[in-house]
């Protein structure tokens, strides 16, 4: 199972460890801290020598409730930050976590690598065109309506059926675009409640079918932290617990706050799975 990125074959026998850069003032975690060049390059750097194979910069909130971000804004926030990191880590596999495809396209043409769409397409049409005429991966999620609705959205016959004809229909679609490079993330605290998220990762590797790797992400998410009874703060050992299994159920990629902890969870499993 492999991807091309700007001309370098990903192949995910061993998985990979996507670092999470979130450049706006509102995230749920890091909210506010990566808005000036000096601690963006400090963080990729750090992202970077702990082993991150992807670096993910997101410019709009996608948590529940999340305020409404202009095309306009969005670009303004991200574009500088695509610059920057390319400027000085030109190596770096960048990945932009956008639903809009005019901020896809200009990223990928300031060099991005990979698009994170937590819409599959559904927010924005052209979406799909974009992607297939730059010929870069596409990481498709699994949302119901928008960060601003999708907690009213949660009632579901079986989740995991209605989750796997979703993939199903965005995969087959994509391709008859011409999409080739193909990730799908089944969206943990998208359009979920707390019990519908731990039922899709006990039920991950049904997803394994569609013959795509897997992208899976809970860093540090409320998931966790309400079993826990804690806080997002102190939600990175429940984190490493997540990934761990994430792993066991086939995931490939794990998108994560907390790199190094996050490599040497692949490493641990995968000198498991080796015997």
């Amino acid at each position: 199972m492999t991807i091309n990125c700007k001309g370098k074959l990903i192949d995910f026998d061993v998985p990979k460890v996507m670092g999470i850069l979130n450049v706006t003032p509102n995230s749920f975690f890091d909210g506010g801290k990566y808005t000036n060049p000096q601690s963006v390059l400090l963080q990729v750097e750090k992202m970077l020598n702990q082993g991150a194979d992807f670096i993910d910069v997101g410019a709009y909130s996608s948590k529940p409730n999340a305020e409404f971000v202009s095309e306009i804004e969005e670009q303004n926030r991200i574009l500088p930050i695509v610059k920057i990191i390319l400027k000085h880590f030109p190596d770096t596999l960048l990945s932009i976590d956008t639903f809009r495809s005019s901020i896809a396209k200009v990223c990928i043409e300031n060099g991005a690598a990979i698009i994170n769409d937590i819409s599959a397409g559904k927010l924005d049409d052209a979406m799909f065109e974009i992607i297939a005429k730059h010929q870069v991966p596409y990481i498709m999620m699994h949302m119901r309506g928008t960060p601003q609705t999708m907690q009213s959205l949660t009632n579901y016959e079986n989740i995991v059926k209605e989750m796997v004809h979703y993939f199903s229909e965005r995969v087959a679609t994509a391709q008859r675009f011409g999409i080739n490079d193909i990730i799908i993330d089944p969206g943990f605290g998208f359009a979920k409640t707390l019990d519908q998220n731990y039922e899709v990762l006990h039920k991950l590797d049904l997803f394994q079918f569609l013959e795509v790797p897997i992208l899976t992400g809970f860093s540090r998410k409320s998931m966790i932290h309400k079993v826990l009874e804690t806080s997002a703060l102190e939600s990175l050992n429940g984190t490493t617990v997540l990934n761990t299994f994430a792993l066991s159920k086939g995931a490939k990629i794990l998108r994560v706050h907390d790199v190094k902890e996050a490599v040497e969870c692949v490493k641990l499993v995968q000198k498991i799975t080796n015997y």
